[in-house]
C-alpha cells in the first residue's frame, strides 16, 4: 500500500514540475523566471523526495533521503539568493531583457 502512495506522490512531484515548467515561459525578465524555477523545483524536490521514502519503507535509507532533503530545503534558496544578487550588483536590472 505505501508503493502505491509512494508512486502516487512521486507523479504529483512530476505534475508539479511539467506546471511550473510551463508557467516559466510566461513570464519575461530574469528575476520572476528565477523565482518560479526555485519554486518549482523546491516543491517538485520535496514531493519526488517523500514519494522515495515511502516506496523504500522507513529505514536508514530513509533517514540519510531524508538529510539529503533537509540540506536541499536549507542550501536551495541560499544559492537562488546568490544568483539573484550576483546579477543585481552586477547591474542587471527588471527592465532588462533576458
Amino acid at each position: 500500500m505505501y508503493v502505491t502512495i509512494g508512486y502516487i506522490i512521486i507523479g504529483l512531484g512530476l505534475l508539479l514540475m511539467i506546471i511550473g515548467l510551463i508557467g516559466l515561459f510566461k513570464f519575461n525578465n530574469f528575476y520572476s523566471r528565477i523565482l518560479i524555477s526555485s519554486i518549482i523545483d523546491s516543491a517538485s524536490f520535496i514531493t519526488i523526495i517523500i514519494g522515495i521514502i515511502f516506496i523504500k519503507g522507513f529505514t536508514f535509507f530513509s533517514l540519510k533521503i531524508l538529510l539529503v532533503l533537509l540540506l536541499m530545503m536549507f542550501l536551495n534558496p541560499l544559492a537562488t539568493h546568490t544568483i539573484v544578487r550576483g546579477a543585481y550588483t552586477s547591474g542587471f536590472r527588471i527592465g532588462d531583457d533576458s
